[in-house]
Protein backbone atom coordinates (compact mmCIF):
# COMPACT_ATOMS: atom_id res chain seq x y z
CA UNK A 1 0.00 0.00 0.00
CA UNK A 2 1.33 3.39 -0.58
CA UNK A 3 -0.73 6.08 1.24
CA UNK A 4 1.04 8.68 2.63
CA UNK A 5 -0.55 9.57 5.57
CA UNK A 6 -1.82 6.52 7.88
CA UNK A 7 -3.60 8.11 10.47
CA UNK A 8 -5.27 10.73 7.71
CA UNK A 9 -6.83 7.79 5.71
CA UNK A 10 -7.21 5.03 8.39
CA UNK A 11 -10.54 7.79 9.84
CA UNK A 12 -10.98 8.47 6.26
CA UNK A 13 -11.39 4.62 5.46
CA UNK A 14 -13.54 3.70 8.39
CA UNK A 15 -16.00 5.80 7.25
CA UNK A 16 -15.59 4.31 4.25
CA UNK A 17 -15.83 0.39 5.61
CA UNK A 18 -18.72 1.26 7.89
CA UNK A 19 -21.24 1.91 5.13
CA UNK A 20 -24.37 3.10 6.50
CA UNK A 21 -23.75 1.81 10.26
CA UNK A 22 -24.72 4.17 12.92
CA UNK A 23 -21.75 4.01 15.15
CA UNK A 24 -22.14 4.73 18.92
CA UNK A 25 -18.50 6.54 18.77
CA UNK A 26 -14.94 6.11 17.97
CA UNK A 27 -12.32 3.88 19.68
CA UNK A 28 -8.89 6.05 20.01
CA UNK A 29 -7.09 2.82 20.72
CA UNK A 30 -8.09 1.73 17.27
CA UNK A 31 -6.04 5.02 15.99
CA UNK A 32 -9.79 7.08 15.81
CA UNK A 33 -11.51 3.85 13.94
CA UNK A 34 -14.91 3.14 15.05
CA UNK A 35 -15.85 0.43 17.65
CA UNK A 36 -17.10 -2.71 16.31
CA UNK A 37 -21.01 -2.92 17.06
CA UNK A 38 -22.48 -6.45 18.13
CA UNK A 39 -25.85 -5.35 18.39
CA UNK A 40 -28.57 -7.09 20.69
CA UNK A 41 -31.10 -8.32 18.55
CA UNK A 42 -34.43 -7.56 21.00
CA UNK A 43 -37.77 -9.17 21.18
CA UNK A 44 -38.09 -9.25 17.27
CA UNK A 45 -34.65 -11.53 16.63
CA UNK A 46 -32.35 -14.25 18.82
CA UNK A 47 -28.95 -14.66 19.18
CA UNK A 48 -27.52 -17.39 17.39
CA UNK A 49 -24.13 -18.47 18.24
CA UNK A 50 -23.35 -22.44 16.96
CA UNK A 51 -21.64 -24.24 14.24
CA UNK A 52 -18.91 -21.28 14.30
CA UNK A 53 -21.13 -19.15 13.31
CA UNK A 54 -22.25 -15.65 14.92
CA UNK A 55 -25.31 -13.01 14.51
CA UNK A 56 -29.09 -12.45 15.14
CA UNK A 57 -31.69 -14.13 13.86
CA UNK A 58 -34.88 -12.68 12.76
CA UNK A 59 -37.68 -14.82 11.95
CA UNK A 60 -41.10 -14.29 10.44
CA UNK A 61 -44.03 -14.71 13.00
CA UNK A 62 -46.73 -17.26 11.79
CA UNK A 63 -47.37 -20.53 9.21
CA UNK A 64 -44.44 -20.66 6.63
CA UNK A 65 -42.24 -21.37 4.98
CA UNK A 66 -41.17 -17.91 4.47
CA UNK A 67 -38.20 -16.74 2.13
CA UNK A 68 -34.72 -15.82 4.00
CA UNK A 69 -32.43 -13.02 3.19
CA UNK A 70 -28.74 -13.47 4.86
CA UNK A 71 -27.47 -9.94 5.69
CA UNK A 72 -23.62 -8.69 5.56
CA UNK A 73 -23.15 -5.50 7.22
CA UNK A 74 -19.62 -2.94 6.47
CA UNK A 75 -16.39 -2.67 8.97
CA UNK A 76 -18.89 -2.44 12.39
CA UNK A 77 -17.83 -6.23 11.83
CA UNK A 78 -19.89 -7.33 14.65
CA UNK A 79 -23.73 -6.70 14.09
CA UNK A 80 -24.09 -3.29 13.61
CA UNK A 81 -26.83 -0.78 14.43
CA UNK A 82 -27.78 0.18 10.97
CA UNK A 83 -27.88 -3.45 9.64
CA UNK A 84 -30.07 -4.19 12.57
CA UNK A 85 -32.40 -1.75 11.12
CA UNK A 86 -32.13 -3.14 7.89
CA UNK A 87 -33.07 -6.60 9.16
CA UNK A 88 -35.86 -5.06 11.03
CA UNK A 89 -37.72 -3.46 8.02
CA UNK A 90 -37.21 -6.83 6.28
CA UNK A 91 -38.57 -9.03 8.81
CA UNK A 92 -41.73 -6.88 8.54
CA UNK A 93 -41.85 -7.68 4.97
CA UNK A 94 -42.03 -11.09 5.44
CA UNK A 95 -38.69 -12.02 5.07
CA UNK A 96 -36.84 -13.72 7.44
CA UNK A 97 -33.38 -12.43 8.03
CA UNK A 98 -29.92 -13.86 9.24
CA UNK A 99 -27.43 -10.54 10.12
CA UNK A 100 -24.19 -12.61 10.29
CA UNK A 101 -21.48 -11.43 11.50
CA UNK A 102 -17.85 -12.08 9.73
CA UNK A 103 -15.51 -10.40 12.14
CA UNK A 104 -15.16 -8.67 15.04
CA UNK A 105 -17.57 -10.77 17.05
CA UNK A 106 -16.69 -12.61 19.63
CA UNK A 107 -14.19 -15.78 18.73
CA UNK A 108 -13.59 -13.69 14.99
CA UNK A 109 -10.85 -12.07 14.26
CA UNK A 110 -10.88 -7.76 14.94
CA UNK A 111 -9.29 -7.72 11.66
CA UNK A 112 -11.08 -7.69 7.99
CA UNK A 113 -8.36 -9.98 6.34
CA UNK A 114 -8.70 -13.42 4.94
CA UNK A 115 -11.98 -14.17 5.73
CA UNK A 116 -13.31 -17.42 5.16
CA UNK A 117 -16.42 -17.17 2.54
CA UNK A 118 -16.82 -20.81 4.04
CA UNK A 119 -18.01 -18.87 6.67
CA UNK A 120 -21.39 -17.20 4.59
CA UNK A 121 -21.87 -20.97 2.98
CA UNK A 122 -22.20 -21.47 6.72
CA UNK A 123 -25.00 -19.27 7.34
CA UNK A 124 -26.55 -19.69 4.35
CA UNK A 125 -26.69 -23.62 5.49
CA UNK A 126 -27.77 -22.95 8.40
CA UNK A 127 -30.86 -20.17 7.53
CA UNK A 128 -31.85 -22.85 4.84
CA UNK A 129 -32.53 -25.59 7.76
CA UNK A 130 -34.87 -22.82 9.67
CA UNK A 131 -38.17 -24.18 10.91
CA UNK A 132 -40.25 -21.59 8.96
CA UNK A 133 -37.80 -20.71 6.04
CA UNK A 134 -37.94 -22.01 2.72
CA UNK A 135 -34.44 -23.10 1.33
CA UNK A 136 -35.57 -22.74 -2.46
CA UNK A 137 -36.45 -18.68 -2.20
CA UNK A 138 -33.35 -17.29 -0.60
CA UNK A 139 -31.35 -14.03 -1.11
CA UNK A 140 -28.10 -12.49 0.26
CA UNK A 141 -27.63 -8.66 1.02
CA UNK A 142 -25.10 -6.60 2.19
CA UNK A 143 -23.63 -3.10 1.77
CA UNK A 144 -19.98 -1.85 1.31
CA UNK A 145 -17.35 -4.12 2.38
CA UNK A 146 -20.66 -6.50 2.83
CA UNK A 147 -21.62 -5.59 -0.47
CA UNK A 148 -18.34 -6.81 -2.13
CA UNK A 149 -18.73 -10.18 0.15
CA UNK A 150 -22.01 -10.89 -1.27
CA UNK A 151 -21.06 -10.12 -5.13
CA UNK A 152 -18.43 -12.80 -3.99
CA UNK A 153 -20.85 -15.21 -1.99
CA UNK A 154 -23.69 -14.86 -4.97
CA UNK A 155 -20.35 -15.97 -7.40
CA UNK A 156 -20.50 -19.07 -5.41
CA UNK A 157 -23.67 -19.79 -4.49
CA UNK A 158 -26.30 -22.20 -7.05
CA UNK A 159 -28.98 -22.15 -4.90
CA UNK A 160 -29.48 -18.66 -4.56
CA UNK A 161 -32.69 -16.62 -5.74
CA UNK A 162 -31.63 -12.96 -6.03
CA UNK A 163 -28.48 -11.01 -4.98
CA UNK A 164 -28.79 -7.54 -3.42
CA UNK A 165 -25.55 -5.18 -3.42
CA UNK A 166 -25.21 -1.64 -1.55
CA UNK A 167 -22.59 0.51 -2.23
CA UNK A 168 -20.74 -2.02 -4.29
CA UNK A 169 -16.92 -3.21 -5.26
CA UNK A 170 -16.47 -4.96 -8.50
CA UNK A 171 -13.40 -6.45 -7.39
CA UNK A 172 -11.70 -7.54 -3.88
CA UNK A 173 -9.89 -4.98 -2.31
CA UNK A 174 -6.95 -5.82 0.38
CA UNK A 175 -7.45 -5.77 3.63
CA UNK A 176 -7.88 -3.86 6.86
CA UNK A 177 -6.38 -4.75 10.01
CA UNK A 178 -7.03 -2.18 13.06
CA UNK A 179 -3.49 -2.90 15.04
CA UNK A 180 -1.90 -1.39 12.02
CA UNK A 181 -3.79 1.72 11.51
CA UNK A 182 -6.25 0.11 9.26
CA UNK A 183 -3.79 -0.95 6.84
CA UNK A 184 -3.17 -4.48 5.61
CA UNK A 185 -1.03 -6.03 3.01
CA UNK A 186 -3.52 -8.79 2.93
CA UNK A 187 -6.34 -9.77 1.12
CA UNK A 188 -10.20 -9.32 2.60
CA UNK A 189 -11.48 -12.43 1.58
CA UNK A 190 -10.52 -16.44 1.19
CA UNK A 191 -11.57 -19.64 0.09
CA UNK A 192 -10.53 -23.19 0.55
CA UNK A 193 -7.45 -21.52 2.41
CA UNK A 194 -6.07 -19.38 -0.15
CA UNK A 195 -6.22 -15.42 -0.22
CA UNK A 196 -7.67 -14.18 -3.32
CA UNK A 197 -6.10 -12.09 -5.67
CA UNK A 198 -6.78 -8.11 -4.35
CA UNK A 199 -6.62 -4.78 -5.97
CA UNK A 200 -4.54 -2.87 -4.50
CA UNK A 201 -4.69 0.79 -3.05
CA UNK A 202 -3.05 3.94 -4.71
CA UNK A 203 -1.72 6.73 -3.52
CA UNK A 204 -3.47 9.41 -1.00
CA UNK A 205 -4.62 12.55 -2.56
CA UNK A 206 -4.99 15.04 -0.23
CA UNK A 207 -7.58 17.55 -2.00
CA UNK A 208 -9.60 14.33 -3.44
CA UNK A 209 -9.61 12.52 0.52
CA UNK A 210 -10.26 8.75 1.18
CA UNK A 211 -11.90 8.15 -2.79
CA UNK A 212 -8.45 9.15 -4.68
CA UNK A 213 -7.26 5.52 -3.11
CA UNK A 214 -9.40 3.56 -4.95
CA UNK A 215 -9.10 5.34 -8.34
CA UNK A 216 -6.70 2.59 -9.40
CA UNK A 217 -9.65 0.79 -10.35
CA UNK A 218 -10.04 3.21 -13.19
CA UNK A 219 -6.58 3.36 -13.98
CA UNK A 220 -5.97 1.65 -17.55
CA UNK A 221 -2.01 0.74 -16.45
CA UNK A 222 -3.40 -1.32 -13.78
CA UNK A 223 -6.64 -3.13 -15.70
CA UNK A 224 -4.26 -6.57 -15.31
CA UNK A 225 -4.33 -6.26 -11.66
CA UNK A 226 -8.33 -5.26 -11.48
CA UNK A 227 -9.04 -8.50 -13.90
CA UNK A 228 -7.24 -10.24 -11.37
CA UNK A 229 -9.07 -8.96 -8.86
CA UNK A 230 -12.59 -8.52 -10.57
CA UNK A 231 -15.06 -10.60 -8.90
CA UNK A 232 -16.27 -13.05 -10.90
CA UNK A 233 -19.97 -12.15 -11.06
CA UNK A 234 -20.80 -14.31 -14.14
CA UNK A 235 -20.79 -17.92 -12.08
CA UNK A 236 -23.43 -16.83 -9.77
CA UNK A 237 -27.26 -17.59 -10.88
CA UNK A 238 -29.29 -15.15 -8.75
CA UNK A 239 -30.65 -11.88 -10.56
CA UNK A 240 -28.59 -9.17 -9.33
CA UNK A 241 -29.45 -5.68 -7.87
CA UNK A 242 -27.20 -2.91 -6.98
CA UNK A 243 -27.76 0.35 -5.10
CA UNK A 244 -25.00 3.67 -5.43
CA UNK A 245 -24.74 7.17 -5.68
CA UNK A 246 -23.24 9.08 -8.42
CA UNK A 247 -21.77 11.44 -5.74
CA UNK A 248 -20.17 8.71 -3.52
CA UNK A 249 -16.52 10.18 -2.16
CA UNK A 250 -15.65 7.13 0.20
CA UNK A 251 -14.76 4.82 -3.01
CA UNK A 252 -16.55 5.18 -6.73
CA UNK A 253 -19.62 2.41 -5.88
CA UNK A 254 -21.51 3.69 -9.08
CA UNK A 255 -18.03 3.37 -11.60
CA UNK A 256 -18.11 -0.32 -9.79
CA UNK A 257 -21.41 -1.03 -10.24
CA UNK A 258 -21.38 -0.59 -13.73
CA UNK A 259 -18.66 -2.72 -14.34
CA UNK A 260 -19.85 -5.48 -12.11
CA UNK A 261 -23.41 -5.21 -14.85
CA UNK A 262 -20.75 -4.88 -18.35
CA UNK A 263 -18.86 -7.77 -17.02
CA UNK A 264 -21.97 -9.97 -16.14
CA UNK A 265 -23.53 -9.09 -19.97
CA UNK A 266 -20.20 -9.69 -21.55
CA UNK A 267 -19.83 -12.88 -19.90
CA UNK A 268 -23.56 -14.48 -20.04
CA UNK A 269 -23.65 -14.10 -16.40
CA UNK A 270 -27.12 -13.53 -14.23
CA UNK A 271 -29.22 -10.11 -15.33
CA UNK A 272 -27.84 -6.57 -13.35
CA UNK A 273 -29.94 -3.71 -12.33
CA UNK A 274 -27.92 -0.61 -11.15
CA UNK A 275 -30.20 1.94 -9.39
CA UNK A 276 -27.77 4.58 -9.63
CA UNK A 277 -28.84 8.33 -7.59
CA UNK A 278 -27.02 11.72 -9.11
CA UNK A 279 -26.99 13.45 -5.58
CA UNK A 280 -26.40 10.38 -3.01
CA UNK A 281 -22.98 9.01 -1.65
CA UNK A 282 -22.41 6.30 0.67
CA UNK A 283 -25.42 6.25 2.66
CA UNK A 284 -27.73 5.87 -0.69
CA UNK A 285 -28.61 2.52 1.01
CA UNK A 286 -31.37 1.11 3.30
CA UNK A 287 -34.76 1.63 4.70
CA UNK A 288 -35.82 5.35 4.48
CA UNK A 289 -34.60 7.69 7.84
CA UNK A 290 -37.24 10.27 9.18
CA UNK A 291 -36.26 13.52 8.67
CA UNK A 292 -36.82 13.65 12.88
CA UNK A 293 -33.97 10.78 13.05
CA UNK A 294 -31.02 12.15 14.67
CA UNK A 295 -28.79 10.61 11.90
CA UNK A 296 -31.12 12.06 9.26
CA UNK A 297 -28.49 15.74 9.29
CA UNK A 298 -25.81 13.11 8.34
CA UNK A 299 -27.04 11.64 5.48
CA UNK A 300 -24.97 13.78 3.07
CA UNK A 301 -21.49 13.43 5.38
CA UNK A 302 -19.75 10.71 2.53
CA UNK A 303 -21.54 12.12 -1.06
CA UNK A 304 -24.45 13.96 -1.98
CA UNK A 305 -26.75 16.28 -0.16
CA UNK A 306 -29.01 15.03 2.83
CA UNK A 307 -31.78 15.65 1.20
CA UNK A 308 -30.53 13.79 -1.80
CA UNK A 309 -29.54 10.88 0.29
CA UNK A 310 -32.97 10.76 1.62
CA UNK A 311 -34.82 11.02 -1.00
CA UNK A 312 -32.57 8.17 -2.96
CA UNK A 313 -33.49 5.89 0.12
CA UNK A 314 -37.02 6.38 -0.17
CA UNK A 315 -36.92 5.49 -4.02
CA UNK A 316 -34.69 2.79 -3.86
CA UNK A 317 -35.87 1.18 -1.10
CA UNK A 318 -39.71 -0.28 -2.59
CA UNK A 319 -37.69 -1.05 -5.29
CA UNK A 320 -35.56 -3.53 -3.21
CA UNK A 321 -38.55 -4.92 -1.48
CA UNK A 322 -39.86 -5.52 -4.96
CA UNK A 323 -37.34 -6.73 -6.24
CA UNK A 324 -36.84 -9.66 -3.06
CA UNK A 325 -40.62 -10.20 -4.18
CA UNK A 326 -40.89 -11.09 -7.53
CA UNK A 327 -37.86 -13.42 -6.65
CA UNK A 328 -38.64 -14.84 -3.62
CA UNK A 329 -42.66 -14.82 -3.21
CA UNK A 330 -44.06 -13.77 -6.80
CA UNK A 331 -42.67 -17.32 -8.47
Amino acid sequence: MRWKNAAMVTAALAALLAGAALFRGLAPERYGLPEIEVIDPGPAGQRIVREGLFGNFYPVPGDGPHPAVLLLGGSEGGLGRATHHTALALQREGFAVFQLAYFGAPGQSDALEAVPLELFDRGLDWLKAQPGVDPARLAVMGASKGAEATLLVAARRPDLAAVVAGMPSSVVWNGVNWASGGQSKRSSWSAGGREFPAMLFGDWDQAEGVISVYRTIMDPSRQAEAERAAIPIEHGRAEVLLVCGEAETMWPACPMSRQVAARSKARSGPPVTVLAYRDAGHFVFGPPIPRGNPFYPRLGEYGGSVEGNAAARADSWPRVIAFLRRALVDT
